[in-house]
């Protein structure tokens, strides 16, 4: 079995591996792999500025069958640029579109900051991925694709979870940006932080903001999630992402919460 994400023979076709695929429908893809797919494209794009920020909205299933990808600039700047890129099916129809921010870092510079540490990977216990079940009897990627750790007093329950994260590659033949790396596990935020298993409830999100002040060193990466569930039925996942040296970025996913 291919050890990546994602397989392909032009940079525009891409066809998902089993570690992609998502536990709710055998023929609907977790929406991080490919979110990493959207942050690659940019970044290609446009490879002299750092990616800082990209949000996703998730307008239809991604299909396990394959879909391309583009990507444009749309204000293209000398310290800060725009851009734009779709995930497209087979019949043309866009599932997803993507809006990112890349920025101009300007280094040599001595700055106050806010220092957050969550200690390391290696004094945390292997354990599962939150989402221990799926609707269909097929690989995915909660079995396959990830590789889960818990520091101590952490678990795969529900409510707010520390944890680690380590994914297979994006492709096969190179070597995935931080931004790109850190995806899959920023999508994984309404997982960790789930109040109610799936049993009880639906908890969708049909869009994905990743921001990044600083790039994440490191195949472990970690997340502090936590989920806001509203009588509404309306909710955000909120989740701090680290590595080893401290705070990387956030995570926010708006929630669709509806009972079982």
């Amino acid at each position: 079995m291919t050890e990546s994400f994602f397989t392909t023979e032009d940079n525009i076709w891409f066809q998902p591996t089993s570690h992609t695929r998502g536990p709710w429908h055998e023929d609907h893809c977790h929406a991080g792999p490919p979110t990493a797919l959207l942050a690659r494209a940019v970044e290609q794009l446009n490879p002299d500025q750092q990616l800082v920020r990209i949000t996703v909205n998730l307008i239809r299933p991604i299909p396990y069958i394959g879909f391309s990808i583009a990507a444009e600039l749309t204000r293209k700047g000398r310290i800060v640029t725009t851009s734009a890129a779709t995930l497209t099916d087979s019949d043309g129809k866009i599932c997803a579109t993507a809006v990112a921010l890349q920025m101009t870092p300007q280094p040599n510079q001595t700055l106050p900051s806010h220092a957050v540490a969550y200690g390391k990977h290696s004094d945390a216990a292997v354990g599962d991925f939150p989402i221990r079940k799926t609707l269909h009897d097929k690989p995915a990627f909660n079995g396959s694709g990830v590789t889960v750790k818990y520091p101590q007093g952490q678990d795969p329950e529900p409510g707010p979870t520390i944890a680690w994260m380590k994914t297979v590659p994006l492709l096969d033949d190179e070597t995935p940006s931080a931004f790109q790396r850190i995806c899959p596990l920023a999508d994984c935020g309404n997982a960790f932080s789930r109040n109610a298993e799936p049993g009880e409830f639906n908890f969708m999100n049909p869009d994905l903001t990743i921001l990044l002040h600083r790039e994440p060193l490191g195949e472990w990466l970690g997340t502090n999630a936590t989920g806001y569930w509203e009588d509404s039925g309306i909710g955000m996942a909120d989740a701090q992402l680290f590595d080893e040296n401290g705070s990387v970025g956030r995570a926010l996913q708006t929630l669709l919460i509806r009972k079982t």
